[in-house]
């Protein structure tokens, strides 16, 4: 929507608003001590943007360090967050996708979540009540990559490639999804309070200890 070369190479801090406006911290002149010179790239101040614009490059200021070395443009335009949030928001949308069409309310959030694998997959889980390590694993395969990839960066001389960025940044994403979509859905409510009403893989039951004592 913006036009072509309008927005320059950015650097920024996470966390921190760098670029509300021509005066700004991003803005500034810093001599190589964090970020680079804007002025030598061009002044950008998204509060000078149209109101969609300005809330999306508000948001990347916000949430992103923004730095240009580790973003895609568009058009000549640096795009609002790096590389690594794209993947992490490709994430979000594909695991809240996945979600809508596999996932069930199991009373809990962690039956919930493992609810997007099929019943037959989840036999050998049920049958020995792996549940919570099932969870875990799934957290293990989905975090353990990024946080490799970006301490790894952050601690070493190691640089990561932008393709990397999107490949760890996408499972995390989905996990996060996942566990927002379950945490949503979860809803023992519907099963009138009795855990027993749930159907859960190889025909396992929660248990009811109300029901059982009366």
């Amino acid at each position: 929507m913006l036009p072509e070369s309008s927005v320059p190479k950015l650097s920024g801090r996470a966390n921190v608003i760098d670029y509300s406006s021509s005066e700004s911290w991003g803005n500034q002149l810093h001599n190589g001590e964090m970020g680079h010179d804007q002025p030598s790239e061009g002044v950008f101040a998204w509060s000078e943007l149209d109101p969609y614009s300005a809330f999306i490059y508000a948001f990347g200021d916000l949430n992103c360090h923004q730095k240009h070395e580790r973003s895609w443009e568009i058009n000549g335009n640096q795009m609002p967050v790096c590389t690594r949030d794209v993947g992490i928001f490709l994430g979000l949308a594909l695991g809240g996708f996945i979600y809508s069409r596999k996932g069930l309310n199991r009373w809990t959030v962690r039956d919930s979540m493992l609810s997007i694998f099929s019943d037959n997959q989840l036999e050998y889980v049920y049958r020995n009540d792996l549940r919570t390590k099932a969870v875990l694993l799934l957290v293990a395969i989905t975090v353990i990559p990024i946080c490799i990839d970006g301490f790894t960066q952050m601690l070493t001389s190691y640089e990561s490639t932008n393709l990397m960025r999107i490949i760890t940044g996408l499972p995390f994403g989905a996990l996060v999804s996942l566990y927002l979509s379950a945490s949503f859905s979860a809803r023992p409510a519907f099963f009138e309070g009795d855990g027993s009403k749930v159907v859960l893989p190889s025909n396992a039951r929660f248990s009811n200890p109300v029901a059982e004592q009366e």
